[in-house]
């Protein structure tokens, strides 16, 4: 259901409220926010991907490519600044949609916000996004030209811990719909909490980083994340050979 159908019921149910005793009750309740659910996003999102794969031309831009119904980054995005899901919503400072260009080669996906994102509304800004970069830039890759970078859930977990599973639950629909915009060619996971819940599968991240998984035809390669790099610097060669291997599986897909 749209949020704009919720709105409606709710006032009808007020009015009808209000009428039978006398407009006493909660005069001075704060109004509720409605959302989408989660599958009318996915499925606008869905609507806008199709559209474009029916030859739209390239040259067109976000919003000129938008069919009845269909929904561009943006829009979703501030869906997400509106999200009140979960408990995280109460204990942030900004939501992190996410930050890259539109028609990205690779989609990179971390757990969740940091206290540096969280303040600044932006995805990995703070040591470990440093890093982030120069891995990227190692394999010829940038947010400002050729990646987009989000996370499982948009919002911080309090004292940096690992987002509870009905946090990520409420989030991933966002996620889902920001690929299934993006489109990306592959897709790189960093930590074993992204891997896990894109693949849906139990994942060691110390045995499987480096292999390959897919997302609905999309390959999805699990490394390191750069939080665990910077505690731990013998981490970094593996990591560096995973960045080298998903190059190569990169340039292929390229090359077709």
């Amino acid at each position: 259901m749209k949020a704009d159908e919720k709105q409606l019921i709710y006032t009808l149910l007020k009015t009808a409220d209000a009428y039978e005793c006398g407009y006493t009750r909660d005069k001075f309740k704060a109004e509720p926010v409605f959302e989408d659910d989660a599958e009318q996003i996915k499925a606008e999102a869905t609507i806008q991907s199709d559209e474009q794969m029916s030859g739209s031309s390239p040259n067109m831009t976000n919003n000129e490519n938008l069919g009845t119904g269909a929904l561009s980054l943006d829009e979703l995005n501030a869906k997400i600044l509106r999200c009140t899901r979960c408990g995280l919503a109460r204990t942030r400072n900004n939501v992190v949609p996410g930050m890259g260009v539109q028609n990205p080669e690779v989609l990179v996906v971390g757990e969740g916000p940091g206290h540096d994102e969280d303040m600044q509304g932006l995805p990995f800004v703070g040591k470990a996004g440093v890093l982030l970069d120069r891995m990227l830039a190692a394999i010829g890759l940038d947010r400002k030209t050729n990646c987009y970078i989000a996370n499982i859930v948009k919002c911080r977990p309090p004292e940096n811990r690992n987002p509870f599973p009905d946090e990520q639950s409420a989030c991933f629909s966002f996620l889902e719909a920001q690929i299934h915009i993006l489109k990306p060619k592959m897709i790189l996971c960093m930590g074993k909490i992204a891997i896990e819940k894109i693949t849906g599968q139990s994942i060691a991240i110390t045995q499987k980083h480096g292999e390959f998984f897919d997302y609905n035809g999309i390959p999805v390669m699990p490394t390191y994340h750069p939080s665990a790099l910077l505690r731990n610097e013998e981490l970094k060669r593996p990591a560096w050979e995973d960045l080298k291997k998903f190059k190569k599986r990169l340039d292929e897909i390229r090359a077709n």
